[in-house]
Parts: C-alpha cells; sequence; structure tokens
C-alpha cells in the first residue's frame, strides 16, 4: 500500500472578524457585480437583498425619503451577523453618500463570507453554499 504523507496542512485564510473583507471602493474585485449595479441598481439591491435573506422587494423603500431605509438595514444586518466594526453613523453616511459602492460592498462581502464558511464547512454543509460560492466574480442571481 502507498501512504501520501501531507507535508503542510491546507490553511483556511481566517478574515479578521472585525473589518469588511474588501474595501468600498474595491468594486474591480467583482466585475459582473459592478455592471451590473451600474446597468439597472434596483434590480442588483434586490437580489443582493433576496440573497441575504430578506425581502427582496425591500430597497424600493429606499426612494421614499432622504435616507435609505433599506441601505441602513442591510449594511447593519451584515455588520451584525459578521461582526463588522461600524455604527448607525456610518451606515448611514455610505446609504445617503455612497449608495450604490455600499450595496456592492455589501455583495462582496454575503459572496466572501458565504465561500470561506463553504470551504471551512464539512462537504454537507458545504452544499448549501455552493451555489452562492460558485457566483464568486459573478453577480447574485
Amino acid at each position: 500500500m502507498h501512504q501520501q504523507v501531507v507535508q503542510l496542512q491546507p490553511r483556511i485564510r481566517v478574515q479578521e472578524a472585525e473589518q469588511w473583507s474588501t474595501g468600498l471602493c474595491e468594486c474591480y474585485k467583482d466585475m459582473g457585480d459592478c455592471c451590473f449595479a451600474l446597468c439597472c441598481l434596483p434590480v442588483f439591491t434586490c437580489k443582493v437583498t433576496r440573497a441575504a435573506g430578506a425581502c427582496p422587494c425591500l430597497p424600493l423603500l429606499d426612494c421614499i425619503g432622504c435616507v435609505p431605509p433599506a441601505s441602513l438595514a442591510m449594511r447593519a444586518s451584515v455588520r451584525e451577523r459578521y461582526g463588522i466594526k461600524g455604527s448607525a453613523w456610518s451606515d448611514c453616511w455610505y446609504g445617503c453618500c455612497c449608495y450604490t459602492l455600499s450595496w456592492l460592498q455589501i455583495s462582496r462581502e454575503l459572496k466572501r463570507r458565504a465561500a470561506s464558511h463553504a470551504s471551512s464547512s464539512s462537504s454537507s454543509s458545504s452544499a448549501r453554499y455552493a451555489a452562492l460560492a460558485s457566483q464568486q466574480g459573478a453577480h447574485l442571481v
């Protein structure tokens, strides 16, 4: 019998839990989402909201006031879910001043966290995340 000895154990890259995995202006890391958001932002925000597990129609509320409630809620939800530092004030700032960039960052975060969860989980639970993780570099559909 031939046995293979593993010299180096694979390392899971652990993302620092207190930071976003990508910066606000790092749209180039997911050009598919960037193009999708630039072409049809309302549909993009609804797809991201659905991927996060919320009502896909939630972003339609953003047009009713000067402070976009869905953007604030989604950003706060993702921060809370992954333990990312921030505050309601920062969420408000990004939602009002960097609306599209904020949604793109949320989308990248959801994809990257799903992909890292799938790679660190057992094969049975990684099947649940395979669809989202395989979309790395593509828009959420």
